[in-house]
């Protein structure tokens, strides 16, 4: 598995890299993103920490504007456990609290006696500095959503079986109250171990990255 995960990752390395102050204008409508992160390495360079896609038409641009700038953990997985971690890290008994589920109205009623807004303000803006400062992507070009969730899963699934994709000692995943975000190394718990791309496979999904 570390063969074809360390092509893979030679391939990313000829991608584009983008980060938070280039903007979102060079991003296509439609594909997947592939995140690295700050002092984590793997495969001679930077390694994997995220895989990630949309299912509504045209809507990667706005994905990814919900993980580095709208401040609503509801609005995005990878933000809400960035701050099960820095809430872990303090050991902030708000974490019950952020670990509840206010993604309707409905539940936000339900627990509003609980929710301390300024406190979720805080945490929200410190989730987007992180980001921000430590995370880039580069991404895939893949109109059509059948082949990008297809993709998604063997991307994560070639990453998440390999064992020089481990995570630093320093990572702040490492926090995380999820065991599989923990022993994975990758920020997210969906289609972890899953079937890796074939050799076949890469070779289609080269043609697709977006380069330098």
């Amino acid at each position: 598995m570390s063969e074809i995960c360390s092509k893979l990752h030679a391939l990313l390395y000829e991608g584009k890299r983008i980060n938070f102050s280039m903007g979102y204008e060079s991003i296509p409508l439609n594909g997947i993103y592939v995140m690295f992160e700050k002092g984590e390495y793997g495969h001679n360079g930077d390694r994997v920490v995220r895989i990630g896609t949309h299912t509504g038409e045209n809507q990667l641009k706005s994905r990814l504007y919900q993980h580095f700038e709208n401040e609503n953990k509801n609005r995005s997985i990878f933000r809400k456990n960035i701050g099960r971690c820095f809430l872990q890290q303090d050991n902030n008994p708000y974490l019950s609290v952020w670990e509840l589920d206010t993604t309707t109205r409905k539940k936000k009623e339900q627990h509003s006696h609980l929710i301390d807004k300024d406190l979720e303000i805080k945490i929200e803006k410190k989730i987007s500095k992180y980001i921000q400062e430590n995370l880039t992507f580069c991404l895939f070009n893949m109109p059509t959503k059948n082949f990008r969730l297809y993709y998604e899963a063997r991307l994560i699934g070639t990453v998440s079986n390999c064992c020089e994709c481990g995570a630093s000692e320093t990572w702040l995943g490492r926090q995380s109250t999820k065991d599989k975000i923990k022993k994975s190394g990758l920020w997210q718990e969906m289609e972890l171990y899953s079937t890796p791309l074939t050799y076949e496979e890469l070779s289609a999904i080269s043609l697709m990255i977006i380069k330098k």
